[in-house]
């Protein structure tokens, strides 16, 4: 009798390990989705903070002419886009020899 009763205990004990095991499976998918989200929202202003530190070191390093002449282009080219400009006549004429 002991031993059925402790066979029956045991197999009542296995038999419920199981379902408390399977509720703590970890995070569940919406909130590993929102971490992974927020990941990479962070690594992507991380990149642009870091983008925009070495378009700023780079310019401290060239002189003034240089930093003049990208300013210059750089305006050019958000006025017009990013295709190919080509100069108006009188700026073609008249333009200075270096």
């Amino acid at each position: 009798m002991r031993r059925l009763l402790t066979l029956l205990s045991l197999l009542a004990l296995l038999m419920a390990v199981p379902g408390g095991a399977l509720a703590q499976e970890g995070i569940s998918r919406k909130k590993q989705e929102k971490t992974l989200a927020k990941k990479a929202k962070q690594e992507a202003k991380q990149k642009a903070r870091q983008e925009k530190q070495d378009r700023k070191r780079h310019l401290s390093i060239q002189d003034k002419d240089t930093r003049k002449r990208i300013k210059r282009h750089t305006k050019r080219a958000d006025r017009h886009g990013t295709h190919r400009h080509r100069d108006g006549f009188p700026r073609n004429l008249f333009k200075r020899r270096r």
